[in-house]
């Protein structure tokens, strides 16, 4: 007989409370300090709530999902599961991927943490192919195997409205996000496998825009075996301006012809870094 074995992420993914009670899966929420009150993602706090907050100028730190609400889930789901494949936020990004590795040494392989680097979108991608491995009849070490070996093969870049809120999370120096300031610079970011790197700067939008399409082209060109829409899944993501999103997806639609598009708001964990109005392409290998 097959073992039933959960999918868990976490809310860095993107899939919501009630999205993951339709797909199946299980969804461990980030919790925030927000002026030193404890908020947890989609159950304690909304995406309008928050950026309210960030608005006011109000001190928003992310913090990763403590030992115990992790162990109290995992707990619950072995009550009913045999075992569980556990697809944390990327190991660059958040420790919480590392805790949750060492949480699961208590668990005589019945918990298998993936640390294949993924976030958001891509993130989602991961759960939702976890699905589709465990529907093929693989058990949780196989599935975790797959997707860690399958780590490299997605890409995404994100353009900045604002260095604003890199400057305040101390990612970057306050010299550099002057200067990005005063020359209105959009920087346009990259995640390749663990790490948020620059990858290029654009003058306005609209080359940001350009940047993050030619750059997703030319690694599906390079990396994935061709532009291909049997062959990738697409995806926008964004920070708070829906309206400005849906413009832009109108514009890959037009670049990617025969792709559909999956697009979801960035989970707030990345949004308290990067700020309000940044936009994000990105794309998976289908497995």
């Amino acid at each position: 007989m097959s073992k039933r074995i959960a999918v868990v992420t976490d809310s860095n993914s993107g899939i919501t409370q009630s999205q993951a009670k339709e797909m199946g899966l299980y969804v461990l929420p980030m919790p925030f300090m927000i002026n030193e009150e404890t908020f947890f993602e989609d159950i304690t706090l909304t995406q309008a709530q928050f950026y309210e907050r960030l608005a006011e100028n109000a001190d928003v730190i992310t913090s990763q999902p403590s030992p115990e609400a992790v162990m109290k889930l995992w707990d619950e789901l072995l009550e009913t599961y045999d075992e569980i494949v556990h697809i944390p936020m990327s190991s660059g990004l958040s420790g919480s991927c590392q805790s949750a590795r060492m949480l699961s040494e208590n668990y005589d392989g019945r918990v298998q943490v993936v640390n294949n680097q993924r976030i958001s979108v891509t993130q989602r991608q991961s759960a939702l192919d976890a699905l589709v491995l465990i529907e093929r009849g693989m058990d949780a070490a196989a599935v975790r195997e797959f997707l860690e070996e399958d780590k490299f093969n997605s890409s995404i870049y994100i353009m900045l409205d604002t260095l604003y809120y890199l400057k305040k999370g101390g990612r970057i120096t306050p010299a550099a996000a002057a200067l990005g300031t005063i020359l209105r610079l959009k920087p346009v970011l990259t995640i390749q496998g663990d790490k948020l790197d620059a990858f290029a700067k654009a003058r306005t939008v609209s080359q940001g825009k350009t940047i993050m399409i030619n750059a997703i082209k030319a690694d599906m060109e390079k990396r994935f075996g061709g532009v291909s829409a049997d062959k990738i899944w697409l995806q926008i993501a964004y920070t708070y301006d829906r309206e400005a999103a849906e413009q832009f997806k109108e514009q890959v639609l037009a670049a990617f012809p025969g792709f559909d598009v999956h697009m979801d708001p960035l989970s707030l964990s990345i949004a308290c870094h990067i700020g309000p109005g940044s936009l994000a392409l990105a794309c998976a290998k289908k497995i």
